[in-house]
């Protein structure tokens, strides 16, 4: 799937069969369930689930936790808007970074 698509899959009313946890997580997001987001990538190991963590909690507002998350996941907090970082996500979790 390319980014172009996943974005494409927003407009449906189910996430694309076959994605990543952190892509459906991202799609939730973007359905604007944050819940559904938060629990699929709350429990899950890794950089890339961290970093969706702390992008989650950045947009809740609760930054002391997305904070806690971007160190968990070894990177730093992101600076740009909560659309541009969104983005960002999409684009490494598509192309495998």
């Amino acid at each position: 799937m390319d980014t172009k698509k996943f974005l494409q899959s927003v407009q449906e009313n189910h996430p694309p069969t076959g994605i990543s946890t952190c892509l459906q997580a991202l799609w939730f997001d973007a359905k604007e369930d944050w819940e559904e987001a938060h629990r699929l990538i709350q429990d899950e190991p890794g950089s890339m689930p961290g970093r969706i963590h702390a992008y989650l909690h950045r947009k809740e507002g609760d930054s002391a936790n997305a904070g806690y998350w971007y160190r968990r996941a070894g990177v730093s907090p992101f600076t740009g808007s909560l659309q541009e970082e969104w983005r960002h996500l999409v684009d490494a979790c598509l192309n495998g970074a």
